[in-house]
């Protein structure tokens, strides 16, 4: 029975390049376990967008002298592109800043101001004396509270991934002047986190099947300190407009609350395109959905914690069902690159622009898949992707491709050819393709997507021993029938290891579809005996540093 699955995929802000620590930590995870659900027949809705409101793009328009939605176009456009590039199948990537996402967020916010989860407080913030104007979290940076790292964001540690009010900041200073902010009274609204620390606590007692660090990082923190309430408006002329006019001008919904709600407005907006408005109910009010989170772990308690509070606090407002909470948060550790974590903002790691100008897509999909931070930091540079490519990519799966297909072209007649009767050894092989399969689903089920690609990869080096074994360019002069019969084997076990692979090698998977067949599940189809087999091209091209750009 086929299941409705959201992949919900964080949004980064168009405020920059991303670098290839952000396409392993989410982006590509996400579409490799999409590409893989609609193999198995599920129902996949994967969105996700460009955060156009946080502050860090009015702080580099600032920079710049340029507009805000200067930096926006910029950078989306970029993303965009990008994904092309990289074959990742969208079914929508859009920005937080459409009709659509603002009517959303009001929509929310008005549920939950109705319901009393949202109230009006004043309180101190930081104010820049020199610049004349308050100054939202991410123009201040300073120590942090928690682990006195010395270039902590207004908002969150890039160091610790914990979060505070800009006014906790040791030593803060103002990214507009450089100057030592003070605190002044202004007025916002709230968010009542406090109201669900219970049923957080239940909602996360429920959970199993989740990564460790994700689960213990966020029954911790409930433990520890709890959920408090927290500012969602902010001085700044950049955001979503308020649908209540209480605070007077100046005042916008903060992207510490509205991004996430993205997830949402995203999935009602593909169902317009669509031009079936309600569709978007079959992923947010059907208890039978299963909605994955893929974030990185710095992205934990807005996606653990805060999003089910605001999704909580909506009750059956919006179209008169509960919205659907996460099913599973697989959130990774950081990509490092020479011991450093991966910074856009740094320069710290290749961008995504630097990796497509160096690498096919597909060995660079392969290579960030093999070294997925799925359950520690994981260290990555350029030559680490070129070893993956050469010797694993190249030398275990893309020659493997070509001497078989090579062969057949050559001995075959160009066809699929006819067997013998499969001896023993030939049995074994394609039960061991076989239970490859059925192993890298499960790893799929669990989220564990650098597992499932060594699997099929050991699928692929288990047709090289047995060629190894079989040697069939010795067979062809000695006994051709044999031979035959070990290229049929062959080539049918590349067409269940090619299974394996598809939801990581998009572009190369295409090439073999035409020639073997579109896949029909997740599962390794018989070969047509007789099927035309081309003389074959290279999958894939060998990387030599010297001649990298």
């Amino acid at each position: 029975m086929s299941t409705p699955v959201l992949v919900a995929v964080a949004w980064p802000y168009a405020s920059g390049s991303r670098h290839l620590g952000h396409l392993a930590g989410a982006y590509l995870p996400a579409d490799i376990y999409a590409q893989h659900q609609r193999m198995i027949g599920n129902e996949v809705l994967m969105v996700s967008g460009s955060d156009v409101h946080g502050t860090p793009i009015t702080v580099r328009a600032d920079t710049e002298g340029v507009t805000p939605r200067d930096i926006v176009e910029r950078y989306h456009a970029e993303f965009l592109r990008q994904w092309d590039a990289l074959g990742m199948s969208w079914d929508l990537f859009t920005t937080t800043g459409t009709p659509t996402h603002a009517a959303a967020t009001q929509a929310m916010f008005l549920a939950q101001l109705e319901r009393g989860h949202i109230d009006r407080r004043s309180s101190t913030q930081l104010y820049d004396p020199q610049a004349d104007r308050f100054l939202p979290d991410r123009y201040v940076e300073g120590t942090c509270p928690n682990c006195g790292y010395g270039e902590a964001r207004g908002d969150q540690c890039d160091n610790c991934s914990h979060t505070y009010d800009a006014t906790d900041l040791i030593d803060p200073r103002s990214k507009l002047s450089g100057a030592t902010p003070v605190e002044r009274e202004t007025e916002h609204f709230y968010f009542r986190y406090s109201d669900f620390n219970e049923q957080i606590g239940v909602f996360l007692a429920g959970k199993v099947g989740w990564r460790n660090h994700v689960l213990n990082f966020a029954k911790g923190w409930l433990e520890d300190e709890g959920l408090h309430d927290r500012a969602i408006t902010r001085d700044l002329d950049w955001g979503v407009e308020l649908p209540v006019d209480d605070l007077g001008p100046g005042k916008r919904i903060y992207v510490w609350y509205d991004a996430v709600i993205g997830y949402l407005s995203a999935s009602q907006e593909w169902s317009e395109i669509q031009g079936d408005p309600d569709r978007w109910r079959h992923w947010w009010h059907n208890d039978d959905a299963r909605h994955v989170y893929f974030i990185g772990k710095d992205n934990i308690p807005f996606h653990a914690l805060f999003w089910p509070a605001q999704l909580l606090g909506v009750g059956d407002a919006i179209g008169g069902h509960a919205l659907h909470l996460p099913d599973n948060i697989p959130a990774n550790q950081y990509v490092t690159f020479k011991g450093g974590k991966a910074s856009a903002s740094r320069g710290i790691g290749l961008t995504i622009e630097e990796g497509l100008d160096r690498f096919e897509p597909d060995a660079l999909r392969y290579a960030l898949a093999a070294n997925f931070p799925e359950q520690a930091d994981t260290e990555i540079s350029v030559e680490e992707i070129a070893r993956r490519i050469n010797e694993e990519l190249v030398a275990t799966w893309g020659n493997l491709v070509n001497r078989v297909l090579s062969m057949i072209n050559k001995n075959c007649e160009g066809a699929v050819p006819a067997p013998g009767p499969l001896e023993t050894l030939d049995a074994e092989l394609l039960a061991a393709v076989d239970r490859s399969l059925t192993t890298a689903a499960a790893q799929f089920d669990a989220v564990e997507l650098r597992a499932a690609l060594r699997t099929a990869m050991d699928g692929a080096q288990a047709v090289n021993q047995y060629l190894n074994a079989t040697e069939p360019w010795k067979l062809q002069k000695s006994d051709p029938t044999r031979a035959r019969t070990v290229l049929f084997v062959a080539v049918s076990a590349i067409n269940g290891v090619r299974i394996g692979l598809h939801p990581y090698l998009p572009f190369s998977s295409r090439v073999l579809d035409d020639l073997l067949g579109a896949p029909v599940g997740w599962k390794r189809a018989e070969l047509t005996i007789g099927t035309p087999i081309a003389a074959p091209t290279p999958l894939f091209r060998k990387v030599d540093l010297a001649e990298l750009p």
